[in-house]
Order: C-alpha cells, then structure tokens, then sequence
C-alpha cells in the first residue's frame, strides 16, 4: 500500500529558542518560518524543535507553561501564534513542543501541537517518556520533578499534504514501539520527533536512534533539535542553560541521511517520497516475513 501519494516537501528548523523571553522566541520562530518560505517556497510542513518558545529547564517548566486554549493571545500566546502562523504561510505545522499546564488537574507536561493550513489544531502530544537519567561522570537530568507522562501515542493525517505521521518527543525515540505502532498500526510514512538531546547522548545515540527508527518500520524519521547555546550563558539561577546537540536530520527508509544541519541555526529542506517508502518495502519485504508464529505481534493501542 502506498503509505504517502504525493511527495511532501518539509522544511526543517533549527533555531536558538529555549531562551527567557517567550514573546522574542516566537518572534524568532516566526522569522525562520518566513526565511523558510522564502528560501524553499515549495515547503507545505515544517517542524519546530523541543521546547522552543522557553527554557529547557525543571526549575521552569512551570513558570513558561501554558494552557492549551485556542484564540486566546493573552493567555496562551504560544498556540495563538503557531495557529496564526500555520493559517498565514498555509502549511502544516508541527509547533516543536512547549511547556503545557493542564488547567483541570495543575499537572505540566512537555507538548507538541500540530496546526493544519487553516489553522485549525489537529492533534497534540504530551511527551511518554520523561527524561529521568543519571550517566556517570556526564548529566543528570530528571524531568519527572516538574513534567508529567503523556498516556497516548500519537498519529496524525493531514487531509491537505495527505501526510500521515507519527509523533513524538525526544527521549521518546528511544522507545520503538510508537514508531511501530504509527508504521504498522496506522500506515505511516515518518515518525517526526521535536527534539533536545545534549552534547552527551547526542553523539553517541542520535544517528543511530534516527537510522534504528527508519530501518525498522522503513519510514522516514526527522529530528528537529534546537541549535546549541553559546558558551558562558547562564539562566535566571545562574546555572549554565541547556545545551542541544543539534544536528537536526531527516533519515529516508533505507537508513540513508538525508540532510544535516550542524550546531547553529539552520534551515533544512527535503522532500518525503511515498514511491521510494514502496520501494524500499517492495525490496526487503519485512512486513510480510514477520513470524508470529514463532514469537507474538507486540500489542500495541492508542
């Protein structure tokens, strides 16, 4: 079956978000979209990176987050900006992913939104698996002070593209199942993953985590990172900011990069080829050659 009719063209940016002021991160955002349109003007999807609008920061999370509101610019800015953005440039927006508050229970969780062309939400996630790790003589992190777990996997099918995706956030990509699940459960052609990893795991496991996600479904899979922060910049408690790999990249079916940016900011662009996803199946036919018989289908739900 043909998991993508038409070719899609996606603009990938990486920018220097994640700083203080909310207002002047979307601004940027806005900017880097327009460059993109100007520069790639055939781009119908772009992706945000992680936590773009405020700071990658457990003692902030809180203090950034907002409600989930559409049409409220007071209140919920950052969805009142992706949604006027995605209806202003007519693409599909994938908003990276911003601190949430959750009004009803007070719970903050890490979230994607995704806009269609006419502005219209169509689907969020709010990030599984909380990066709760401790490597020896590198980081210790622990979002699970402040964030809660999303209890959903997430696919999305834009009607306008015909762009049907899977999609997490960050550590989630360590997890196969929800690329499985979007691959095999819903068809999909890519898993898009908002992303932050640091200067530690990202150059041991970013490459591969991209190339083990694309390989195994045959889709593609894209990593949009922030670009990494300056050296000697601190935070409001004076501790060094969050510093991202980069390294944002697209990997095609076959395990095959695409395209890479580097640290800075960037913009990538590429088109996601639903033949070559045929093509690549057709040759190494794995979904047909699986053995239930000999060990169980992974059960997978929404």
């Amino acid at each position: 079956m043909n998991v993508l009719k038409n070719k899609v063209n996606i603009s990938i940016i990486q920018l220097a978000g994640s700083k203080p002021d909310k207002l002047s991160n979307l601004k940027r955002a806005e900017d880097l979209i327009k460059e993109a349109l100007s520069k790639y003007p055939k781009t119908q999807v772009v992706v945000l990176p992680e936590c773009f609008n405020a700071p990658y920061s457990v003692k902030l999370f809180r203090k950034y987050a907002e409600p989930i509101i559409l049409n409220d610019k007071e209140n919920s800015p950052s969805v009142y900006k992706l949604s006027e953005l995605a209806k202003t440039f007519k693409i599909l927006l994938i908003g990276g992913s911003i601190p949430e508050i959750d009004l009803k229970t007070n719970k903050i969780y890490n979230t994607s939104l995704v806009f269609n062309s006419d502005g219209e939400l169509i689907g969020q996630h709010r990030k599984l698996h909380l990066f709760d790790i401790s490597i020896p003589n590198g980081i210790t992190f622990q979002e699970s002070k402040t964030l809660s777990a999303g209890d959903k996997l997430t696919t999305i099918n834009d009607a306008k593209t015909g762009l049907n995706f899977g999609l997490g956030i960050c550590y989630d990509m360590r997890f196969p199942e929800g690329a499985m699940y979007a691959a095999r459960k819903k068809n999909a052609s890519c898993m898009i993953y908002p992303s932050a990893f640091n200067t530690v795991t990202g150059p041991l496991h970013w490459h591969s985590l991209a190339k083990s996600r694309s390989i195994d479904n045959q889709i593609y899979t894209i990593l949009c990172s922030p670009s990494r922060a300056e050296e000697g910049i601190v935070d409001e408690f004076g501790e060094p900011v969050y510093k991202a790999y980069g390294h944002s990249i697209v990997v095609d079916p076959k395990g095959g990069i695409v395209c890479e940016a580097g640290e800075n900011e960037e913009i990538l662009n590429c088109e996601l080829d639903g033949e070559f996803i045929n093509e690549v199946r057709q040759a190494i036919p794995i979904g047909f050659q699986r053995r239930f018989d000999v060990y169980e289908d992974v059960k997978l739900k929404e």
